[in-house]
């Protein structure tokens, strides 16, 4: 159906397409009107809500960019692959491209490294993916940061770190002073250079700030990153272990002292607790 107007008396009327190119006389007035030859095609009828159009349009794929880490959406991120990217195991979800993914080798860093996964436990979390191509990565929905280092060093709890660019040299860490601790969970990957850096943390994650002569205490199981001029120590509160008659997360603690920063979460992964 098309709508058209005498121009001589303003009648409106709509007629359908069988009368395209031809001329109608105007029941009012009695005037010659020539109709187009050819009607205009109606515009298609958008889908309604929740149809599966709209469900494919509002989750297709969001171009952000062409950096090497973009965040497809706070919980998913995308990876631009050239040549190599270091990923946490198990964290691809999907790819497009030429890519291969081989798990670390075991002399990859190093025996120095391999003697420390073998106490820690992180011997294996690593997965090299190597090709050109688009890689998407996630970490049981966790929540996905971003950091751009430029000649810079961060600590990253390991079960925290999604992933990072191969030009970002990484060393796994044994933080000090710990005799008399329960093994397991007393280990973090330092990252150094420059690069860019992912990693994941159950809801928003926050950054407390370190100064000089007040230190910050936090639960490990909730600790995802610091600063790299800081050496955390683990402390114990006995007072604590008495009072509830049993271990706990806040029996155990970390103190940071110094300058820098420290990120935690509001969940607690369980690495370990005290005894």
């Amino acid at each position: 159906m098309v709508s058209f107007s005498c121009n001589k008396c303003g009648f409106k009327r709509q007629v359908t397409e069988k009368y395209a190119g031809k001329t109608v006389i105007c029941p009012k007035c009695n005037a010659k009107i020539k109709l187009p030859e050819n009607f205009p095609t109606p515009p298609p009828s958008k889908p309604g809500r929740y149809s599966l159009e709209e469900f494919v349009k509002k989750t297709s794929r969001q171009d952000k960019g062409q950096s090497p880490f973009e965040l497809e959406n706070e919980h998913l991120l995308e990876v631009n692959l050239k040549t190599r990217v270091w990923t946490k195991a198990g964290s691809m979800i999907s790819y497009k491209g030429e890519i291969t993914f081989t798990r670390e080798g075991v002399l990859e860093q190093g025996m120095g490294n391999l003697l420390k996964k073998t106490v820690s436990g992180e011997g294996g979390r690593l997965t090299k993916a190597e090709g050109r191509g688009i890689l998407y990565l996630a970490d049981n929905g966790k929540r996905i940061s971003i950091l751009n280092l430029r000649n810079q060093s961060i600590f990253v709890n390991g079960n925290d770190l999604l992933a990072f660019e191969d030009s970002v040299k990484w060393e796994i860490k044994m933080i000090k002073k710990i005799a008399g601790m329960l093994a397991g969970g007393l280990f973090n990957i330092k990252l150094s250079g420059s690069g860019m850096v992912a990693i994941t943390t159950h809801h928003a994650p926050l950054t407390l700030p370190v100064t000089p002569g007040r230190p910050v205490f936090t639960d490990p199981n909730a600790t995802v990153a610091w600063s790299q001029n800081l050496e955390p120590e683990i402390k114990t509160d006995i007072s604590v272990k008495t009072l509830l008659g049993r271990g706990s997360g806040e029996s155990i603690q970390m103190m940071f002292q110094g300058e820098g920063f420290v990120v935690v979460q509001p969940f607690e992964e369980m690495y370990f607790q005290g005894g």
